[in-house]
């Protein structure tokens, strides 16, 4: 039975996923539905957190707008969420990010950048 529902499952997960983990800064590109027109909002912020698993994966983006922080949970798979962008990776040591929410001002959304070392062959 549960392999019937992974195979199900398959068919509609994306396949487009760009590799992103906690505390990478992401634009993410979600489809609103206003009355009869559709538009696409960019939601940008630090990932802290993700779970779940297959269809049900979700994660969740933090971000500061006038001095208050907004927390979104987007569902990885969903056709409403047109593409993520990485727009930087963070260095945390953390699977969760919740101590964010406790910091105040400028510090509120920072994270320290994971600078990707060359391989040797690169250089």
């Amino acid at each position: 039975m549960k392999q019937k529902i992974a195979d199900l499952e398959k068919k509609y997960e994306k396949k487009e996923i760009p590799s992103f983990d906690i505390g990478d800064a992401v634009d993410v590109h979600y489809i609103i539905k206003e009355e009869n027109k559709t538009r696409v909002q960019l939601f940008s912020g630090i990932v802290i957190s993700r779970k779940g698993e297959g269809l049900k994966k979700t994660f969740t983006v933090r971000r500061i707008s006038y001095g208050e922080g907004v927390e979104r949970v987007f569902p990885l798979h969903s056709p409403s969420v047109e593409k993520i962008v990485v727009r930087k990776k963070g260095k945390v040591r953390r699977a969760k990010l919740y101590y964010m929410r406790a910091k105040k001002g400028k510090e509120a959304s920072k994270v320290r950048e994971k600078i990707a070392q060359k391989k040797e062959s690169e250089k």
